[in-house]
């Protein structure tokens, strides 16, 4: 692949533009010690019997970990007891990873046919609007929330220093990520996760909860692919377990289109699927031992 960007790739004409990236070295070892791990948790005696309690548990816990990576690390209870998530930003950027972790479940059907809408839905959503986009509140966005920034327009988003694209070469990436999931292909669930996610996070289409939205978007392939169809492999607990550096530092790979980086940038991806896979199965045993 040499340095060419992913972005290029998006939008090319080939018919299976991520088939490439399987080859890169390790990412198949990350394929299918990922498979291997979600096999494993959905084999677990509980699953059969509270498989919808150990989803539940994962949503939750998914959703704390994107918050904090996007700045509000609180604590599990924290979110499990709290009830107020619009007053300042920390507890605005909570309520907004749980109302995604929600939705996401909502939109898997849409997903394959209509990708742009889906991720509109997922801003307004994070931006606490119900309205059509253009008629939100001030405070909410106005007419920003829902579509993707025009030229000019600021970009909020924590964590996250890459340079910006501009609002037209977003429009082409977006496109291009569109017609990727629409005609689907051969590569492994974990390597289209991966490239949706950072991609989005790349690109940061929305003046805000880009983030939120790149990692819910992940948490829709994963669960759309057939790879965690019950969705209790959060890979959110594992983009936080292993640290804001971490994430950031993978994400500069995927950033440089080299073999090298977007390799590391799959496999940590991969990574934090099996840790997912592990937070759910220390519900499981909980759970098994009554003590959840």
């Amino acid at each position: 692949m040499g340095a060419q960007c992913v972005g290029s790739l998006l939008m090319s004409s080939a018919a299976d533009p991520l088939a490439p990236l399987a080859g890169l070295p390790g990412v198949a070892d990350s394929v299918d010690s990922v498979r291997k791990a979600v096999d494993r948790v959905y084999g677990h005696r509980v699953m059969r019997r509270r498989g919808g309690e150990i989803t539940s548990e994962a949503a939750l816990r998914g959703a704390r970990a994107s918050a904090a990576l996007s700045g509000a690390d609180w604590a599990l209870e924290e979110v499990r007891r709290r009830t107020d998530f619009g007053t300042e930003e920390q507890a605005r950027t909570v309520g907004a990873a749980l109302r995604l972790t929600a939705e996401a479940g909502q939109l898997l059907s849409i997903w394959r046919q209509s990708p742009l809408r889906v991720l509109a839905r997922l801003h307004l959503v994070a931006s606490g609007s119900t309205l059509p986009t253009g008629a939100g509140s001030a405070e909410r966005g106005g007419d920003t929330v829902g579509r993707p920034r025009l030229a000019g327009e600021p970009v909020h988003e924590p964590l996250i220093e890459a340079p910006l694209p501009s609002a037209e070469e977003v429009a082409g990436r977006l496109d291009g990520l569109s017609r990727l999931v629409i005609a689907g292909g051969s590569a492994p669930a974990l390597i289209t996760a991966a490239v949706v996610h950072g991609e989005l996070l790349a690109l940061r289409p929305f003046g805000s909860y880009n983030g939120l939205v790149a990692r819910a978007a992940e948490r829709i392939v994963l669960i759309n692919s057939g790879l965690d169809p019950k969705a209790i492999c959060p890979a959110e607990v594992g983009h936080a377990e292993q640290g804001p550096e971490a994430y950031v530092a993978a994400f500069e790979g995927y950033v440089s289109g080299t073999p090298e980086g977007m390799a590391a940038w799959i496999a940590h991806c991969g990574r934090a699927v099996e840790l997912g896979v592990r937070e759910s199965t220390a519900v499981c045993e909980a759970l098994q031992r009554g003590a959840a």
